[in-house]
């Protein structure tokens, strides 16, 4: 079993194409996006359509899943210095500027993965 196997991910996207392209990508990558039982998830990745509203969002996605949350925006600026100021604000793992590749965002969940076991 690879390190990403068995390792159930919560998606809040709004948008159908992006959550099922999400899906796609992260099943692709060996993730599981259904519960297996009573089974918790390890990562929420929630799109944050305004920074203005973002913390109300991640307050209550901490409180129903009390897990790393991986925020997904077209609002944030690109660059590794904002990306990093933005989640230590937001209180999150990390904050992923739309539009990303596949591989920016498998690179962003194990990131965000990365000590939360």
């Amino acid at each position: 079993m690879n390190r990403r196997e068995r390792r159930f991910i919560v998606i809040q996207e709004e948008d159908d194409l992006i959550r099922e392209l999400l899906e796609r990508w992260l099943g692709e990558a060996g993730f599981a996006l259904r519960p297996s039982g009573a089974e918790r998830p390890r990562l929420v990745i929630a799109d944050v359509p305004s920074p203005r509203g973002a913390q109300r969002v991640i307050e209550a996605l901490q409180a129903v899943y009390s897990v790393p949350i991986l925020v997904l925006s077209g609002r944030f600026r690109r660059g590794l210095a904002g990306s990093a100021e933005a989640a230590r604000r937001l209180g999150v793992r990390k904050v992923l500027p739309k539009p990303f590749t596949r591989k920016e965002l498998l690179s962003a969940v194990d990131e965000a993965l990365e000590g939360a076991e």
